[in-house]
């Protein structure tokens, strides 16, 4: 008994200290120092006055979800899942991603050197003003870029993924480069993933099927029906609650608040004067990585019949993004290289510590596409300072493992192998035909996976599948859906033997529906 309270002696200290390092920390704090000192808290009944204030101010769900925020943030993504099986020596993997973020720091200072440019520099006043000037149609500001090209892109990682060798795994002689089967990392079967997303294994009635779903209820449609419950629950303000409610798909109305409410990305005051000071950086120092930024905008988002119009505020959010020091740490310590970062001496100063900066202060390199990350906020928020907390937070939360070498069950790693796995298991024709034609699999689907299917799928079947990311906390859907896919044009690829003619069958994604594919292989047979 002695033991069990002195373990929660010291979880209430780790969970006092963790809060106190948080966020919001500061505002809830001043909050209760308010309320403290207000007429509805008695001296004489201080703790109960005090209890029954928090509850009737609203402040007791605003704890409950600052509880919930930091159990997300200390669990990995499915912690009851052992990663590497048995006690498999995952540190080659490690290696290699330490390997990968050097030759990525070697690209960007060989073409510094090339185009005869700084890593960082300070921006001459007239600039600024004129940056400053120009914050909201970034478009129009006017900078030669033709030089710059992306520093690698998806098939360059791809190149990096493949060459993994686990140093305990003997090849046979002149068998290819196939399989990430050789990886000792424990991912999931079909069956186990039906049991993880039982709203749509079970066939519950889910948004994104069909939209003229008959209600249960006295509602008009299902989703009247849906979006009468998700206005309750974020009346309630309970961030766990909102998460149940997006397993079954949001209303496009209620989609921004849920995902926020989730995330913990309610703007205060304190958000707005930090995304302020990003944008003072962004106009005080000039870095390589800005052109990088602006290029890949201009690559992908630009040329995007869904996104060019939001071309403005993807600059705003990803130029501020560059600059945030906030991202650094979480990226770094989770990243399996223990993060090699760069420093950089501002152009034209003596090399002294208050001349040098983390390069870039995020230590986020971007690489081709990139910036598609970002682009389908761009559809939830009119407001920059909502958008760039809610994406900033669903990077750090998934997209970051999506470039990253690392052992992480939901790293890029194991999702690549899941992938692999559900094809060669549920589809073995297509798996055999793949093997025959001399095609990786993978190879197909790779730019998919590495971008959450971002810029491939339309937008309002993107949000749907973005939606079950965050619901059910996994990234896992997204190689369940590219199997999907290639169930689903299954016969065409049958018939085709050549890479170019398979990538051409699965070039066009704009018909495809999310919800009902994905029930369509997770229901229950």
């Amino acid at each position: 008994m002695h033991n069990t309270e002195d373990n929660l002696d010291k979880s209430d200290k780790k969970l006092t200290e963790d809060i106190q390092n948080m966020e919001n920390y500061k505002s809830l704090y001043k909050e209760l120092q308010k309320l403290v000192a207000s007429k509805s808290v008695q001296k004489e009944d201080f703790r109960n006055s005090l209890l029954d204030a928090i509850k009737t101010n609203g402040l007791e769900s605003e704890i409950r979800n600052t509880v919930f925020h930091w159990a997300r943030s200390k669990g990995p993504l499915q912690p009851k899942i052992e990663t590497p099986i048995g006690d498999a020596d995952l540190s080659y993997l490690k290696k290699t991603q330490i390997q990968w973020e050097r030759r990525i720091q070697k690209s960007l200072n060989s073409m510094c050197n090339e185009l005869n440019v700084p890593l960082a520099r300070i921006r001459p006043n007239s600039e600024r003003e004129q940056l400053l000037e120009k914050w909201n149609e970034l478009s129009t500001y006017d900078i030669d870029l033709s030089q710059y090209r992306p520093l690698y892109a998806p098939k360059d990682f791809l190149e990096v993924l493949y060459s993994i060798r686990d140093p305990a795994f003997k090849k046979q002689l002149n068998e290819p480069n196939w399989e990430f089967s050789h990886i000792q990392i424990r991912v999931k079967n079909l069956e186990e993933l039906r049991a993880i997303y039982t709203d749509i294994s079970d066939g519950a009635p889910l948004l994104g099927v069909n939209p003229n779903m008959p209600a249960i209820g006295n509602y008009a449609t299902y989703e009247d029906e849906r979006t009468e419950l998700g206005e309750k629950i974020l009346k309630s303000n309970h961030s766990p609650l909102a998460q149940e409610f997006l397993k079954r798909g949001c209303p496009i109305a209620l989609r921004s608040r849920i995902w926020s409410l989730i995330l913990g990305t309610i703007i205060k005051d304190n958000d707005i004067e930090y995304y302020n000071e990003l944008k003072g950086l962004v106009a005080q120092y000039d870095i390589m990585v800005d052109k990088l930024i602006i290029k890949d905008v201009q690559l992908t988002a630009r040329n995007d019949d869904q996104y060019f119009v939001f071309e403005d505020i993807l600059y705003q959010t990803m130029l501020c993004f560059s600059r945030d020091s906030e991202v650094l740490a979480p990226v770094t310590t989770d990243r399996s290289a223990g993060g090699q970062v760069i420093h950089a001496v501002l152009q034209g100063k003596p090399t002294t510590l208050e001349n040098t900066l983390v390069f870039p202060p995020s230590g986020v390199i971007p690489f081709h596409g990139f910036t598609m990350y970002g682009s389908p906020f761009c559809y939830l928020y009119d407001d920059p300072c909502a958008m760039y907390y809610t994406f900033r937070a669903f990077y750090l939360r998934y997209w970051f493992r999506l470039h990253t070498v690392s052992c992480h069950g939901q790293g890029i790693v194991a999702l690549c192998l899941l992938f692999e796995r559900l094809l060669q298991c549920h589809e073995p024709q297509l798996w055999s035909h793949f093997k025959n034609i001399h095609i990786h699999p993978v190879k197909i689907v790779f730019k998919w996976l590495m971008r959450g299917f971002s810029g491939y799928l339309p937008p309002e079947q993107l949000l749907y599948l973005w939606d079950l990311i965050l619901g059910y906390d996994s990234l896992e859907i997204i190689p369940l859906f590219a199997v999907t896919i290639l169930s689903f044009r299954k016969e065409n690829i049958m018939q085709v033997n050549t890479l170019s003619n398979v990538e051409a069958i699965l070039a066009d994604l704009s018909s495809l529906k999310v919800m009902p594919l994905l029930q369509l292989v997770l229901l229950k047979e």
